[in-house]
């Protein structure tokens, strides 16, 4: 099992710690190090930044939102980066929800996503490999563009650039069984949001067609601590945030997946007190149960036991959220 570095998105600004924990990471041995967007920072950009001040651990993004860009514009920042890295990009794409996408990017969300995903991940694979120019009659993603406003001028096209990798690795931020089960046929590796190690029966059905060498890339909370209450705090605050304010009531899609990971009761609670304002009640609301389970906290043997229930999985990159050096540091000596 790899281990990655992932260090989510920006607050209110740049975290000066990001650079150099990459710089650590790689040190340490580390295979790759992540970005992540919302509606503040931009995914690329602190990557290339990362990018220029490294030589050889990988740079994946984790997530690059899929309305954001069109598919080719995505396609132009992958190429470009992996030239000026000599090749470290793993492109990782996400949907996003309805919130976000309807919200912050001003465009409808898909009513047929895993049309939509499947249309995008085409297209960028059709610039990666320039093979031919840009076609696809898509139901979202149409090149040349074809709709009643257009002036019908359009004309199909292939990069300039030559791409240094056409099978640069494609991987997708999916949550739904049947999003994820898609994404073992169109797509080079799945990130997951939450993963448990002792729930393996949640995602059998939708990875039992997955495909040798398909990357299995989670994310998890890394502290290296003696309280574990008081290291799963950032977990649960996490948590907190994402099940009760990052999708709408009547959609939310990481509120769904808690309860098909046998949490719901818990689940709705925490949407419920977080959208009537009660956010410090909604994190508290948050199960240690279900926290501890995605997370490695604790002291370092409590860590080196419960990081062999992650090997022994499909797990093949875990993706650490790491606030400090030493969690880095135990954590690839206890994965060495």
């Amino acid at each position: 099992m790899r281990l990655g570095l992932a260090l989510g998105y920006w607050g209110r600004g740049p975290d000066p710690r990001h650079v150099p924990l990459a710089q650590e990471a790689e040190r340490l041995g580390y295979h790759s190090v992540w970005t992540a967007e919302s509606w503040g920072s931009d995914v690329f950009t602190p990557l290339t930044w990362i990018a220029a001040q490294t030589s050889t651990i990988r740079l994946g993004t984790a997530v690059a939102q899929m309305a954001a860009r069109s598919p080719t514009t995505t396609a132009m920042h992958a190429l470009t980066l992996d030239h000026l890295s000599g090749g470290r990009v793993m492109l990782g794409l996400g949907l996003s929800g309805p919130q976000v996408v309807e919200g912050w990017y001003g465009r409808p969300f898909p009513k047929s996503p895993l049309t939509a995903t499947k249309e995008y991940v085409d297209v960028v694979r059709q610039v990666l490999r320039r093979q031919a120019p840009v076609e696809l009659d898509g139901r979202f993603h149409s090149h040349p563009y074809r709709g009643p406003d257009g002036t019908r001028l359009g004309k199909a096209l292939k990069p300039i650039t030559h791409p240094l990798r056409a099978e640069l690795p494609i991987l997708l931020g999916a949550e739904g069984p049947k999003n994820i089960a898609q994404t073992t046929r169109i797509a080079d590796g799945w990130l997951p949001l939450y993963w448990s190690p002792n729930r393996p029966e949640v995602y059998e059905a939708s990875l039992a067609e997955a495909p040798e060498g398909f990357l299995v890339a989670p994310m998890a909370q890394v502290r290296v601590c003696d309280d574990v209450a008081e290291g799963l705090l950032p977990v649960k605050t996490m948590l907190g945030f994402y099940i009760g304010g990052m999708g709408h009531a009547a959609r939310n899609f990481h509120a769904d997946l808690m309860a098909r990971m046998g949490y719901e009761e818990q689940a709705r609670r925490i949407q419920r007190l977080f959208l009537e304002g009660r956010r410090e009640e909604a994190v508290l609301a948050v199960p240690d149960a279900f926290a501890d389970e995605i997370s490695l906290v604790g002291p370092r043997e409590r860590i080196a036991e419960r990081l062999e229930s992650w090997r022994k999985g499909p797990v093949t990159d875990l993706l650490a959220l790491a606030p400090d050096r030493e969690s880095l540091r135990v954590l690839a000596e206890l994965n060495a």
